[in-house]
């Protein structure tokens, strides 16, 4: 009775929500017969997550989190997140999964529900203690999920659930995972072997051949109107083991990866699919005759310099091209091979190898994450890097860890980067203490000067170019990501006062040494999970 008046309350405070429920039982009609909803308590571009209960048999109610994903929802995905939450999840701090509902092309994940508080809310007020615990079950969790090969590739605070008065967390979200190359997650590998043949068709439309450009067969096979082919691991094969509740396998009618969804049953579907292909053919003809009229001008200049024999029929690849550290493309670059790579996850926890394309990619990029994660709570800024785009990223990383390590980094990973002024390195326990208010020092001349930059950044062998527009230094990082410093004397004192009484003026050194260690901007030297969680500053906490 009581849940019944909270469930009344809260619809008429968000009516739109009444509407929401109603068509997920709609869509999903087991779950009427288990579930009550009662709010609905995340959103996402992929999913939403509301708030249960349900009747146990031993006559208590407990609460769940259904996560219902979008019927777009790649097939092979679902299966792969849910095979993450079954073998990975259910300890050390990465959540689990109860059972799994599906009627048609929706389906629902069951998860246990843990109440937990906002990061933000609760950033300025967490002791250092309590940061110190946070960041030692964060590496916990990252630990257990890559010793099973699996790359969350999401890492972020409202992804990781923290209850500050019960101590507990739940790493959640996987609907983005990858396997590494020895990922003990089946389908992962199923996931990266679809993702590299798609890399590949890709590539193949920017082969050219001869003196002139070439459509790959898939392609042209695909704009025949001819009905869509299910591929061998469409879900209606892959199949989830039934438990005692009403849910089964997954089986869904679209192939595409959470994007357009052709293969939709309707009258108009195929025709769409036919005149998309078609017209995704004829700009394709038209981008080629412009390259090819490069190509070229290119052939006759290198014929006539006498570095390309008559009958060449591609660009040679030793080439020097003729844009570098310029804001075009030459033709040279054009007819190179596009570059793709993972770039999946949130904007401003991508790691440099993310953000400079690198298609080598490995479990470092979750502790990059954490590290940025441990970057807020030990400055007290969130969220502490703030852009609209990945070269700015770039550029915003380059304020903190320095021009010079940075460009260093990159080579390491097969890039170069160009940088117009060379930017020192900031020492982070300092940056850290002054925008936590523990050191009110005045900053120096050259920390507040604002130049803007210009950036570039290639492959090393300078098959690709891009141009990183205007950023600026410190000052302007600041401001981007919301940080203040003590504007008045009685707020410096109060200030003070406060983190005194956390411990705040008592971080050891170390805390700083593992920041520095998993912000490292080289992937291969930056530290593991394993490792971090054996680092002195959490000598004291126990495995």
């Amino acid at each position: 009775m009581f849940l019944s008046c909270l469930l009344m309350e809260e619809l008429k405070r968000n009516p739109g929500l009444k509407e929401d429920i109603e068509k997920l039982y709609e869509a999903v009609p087991q779950l009427s017969k288990v579930f009550q909803i009662t709010d609905k308590i995340g959103e996402g571009t992929f999913s939403s997550v509301y708030l249960a209960t349900a009747q146990l048999i031993s006559g208590n109610e407990e609460k769940f989190a259904l996560k219902h994903l979008i019927p777009t929802s790649h097939p092979l995905r679902i299966a792969a997140e849910l095979q993450c939450l079954t073998v990975a999840g259910g300890q050390d701090n990465v959540m689990g999964v109860k059972h799994c509902f599906r009627k048609n092309d929706h389906v629902v994940i069951i998860m246990p529900y843990l109440e937990h508080d906002d990061f933000l809310d609760i950033l300025n007020s967490l002791s250092f203690e309590e940061v110190r615990e946070y960041m030692f079950n964060l590496l916990k969790a990252l630990k257990r999920i890559h010793s099973f090969g699996i790359v969350h590739r999401d890492v972020k605070p409202s992804n990781f659930l923290f209850n500050r008065q019960l101590k507990k967390y739940a790493l959640v979200d996987f609907g983005l995972a990858q396997g590494t190359s020895d990922t003990k997650i089946e389908l992962l590998k199923v996931v990266q072997s679809e993702s590299q043949q798609r890399s590949c068709s890709q590539n193949k439309r920017h082969r050219m051949t001869g003196n002139r450009a070439t459509v790959p067969p898939e392609l042209a096979q695909q704009s025949v109107a001819k009905p869509a082919v299910r591929p061998w691991w469409s879900l209606s094969q892959i199949q989830i083991k039934p438990g005692k509740e009403e849910f089964s396998g997954l089986s869904a009618q679209r192939f595409v990866f959470g994007e357009r969804n052709f293969n939709i049953k309707s009258p108009h579907s195929q025709q769409n699919v036919t005149v998309r292909l078609t017209k995704q053919t004829k700009v394709m003809d038209v981008e080629s005759k412009k390259l090819l009229t490069k190509k070229k001008i290119v052939s006759s200049k290198t014929l006539n310099n006498g570095t390309a024999r008559r009958g060449t029929t591609t660009v040679p690849s030793n080439l020097t091209c003729e844009c570098y550290a310029t804001d075009r493309v030459c033709s040279i670059c054009l007819s190179r091979r596009q570059q793709v790579a993972p770039r999946a996850g949130t904007p401003g926890f991508r790691a440099p190898e993310v953000l400079t394309k690198c298609p080598n990619q490995t479990t470092a990029i979750d502790m990059w994450s954490a590290g940025i994660i441990f970057l807020s709570l030990l400055s007290g800024r969130y969220p502490f890097f703030k852009a609209s785009d990945d070269l700015s990223a770039l550029a915003q990383i380059m304020t903190i860890r320095g021009s010079k390590e940075t460009i260093q980094a990159a080579k390491r990973f097969g890039k170069s980067i160009l940088c117009s002024k060379e930017i020192p390195g900031q020492d982070l326990k300092t940056l850290c203490e002054r925008l936590r208010g523990i050191s009110c020092a005045e900053p120096t001349a050259n920390e507040l000067e604002q130049d803007s930059m210009h950036l570039t950044v290639s492959e090393e062998n300078k098959k690709e170019d891009m141009l990183i527009p205007q950023t600026h230094e410190e000052q302007s990082l600041l401001q981007n990501c919301s940080l203040e410093h003590c504007h008045s004397d009685s707020k410096t004192e109060i200030s003070m006062f406060t983190v005194n009484m956390k411990g705040w003026d008592r971080v050891p050194d170390e805390a700083y040494n593992l920041l520095d260690k998993l912000l490292d901007l080289n992937p291969v030297t930056r530290i593991t999970a394993e490792e971090s969680l054996l680092h002195p500053v959490f000598e004291t906490m126990q495995l």
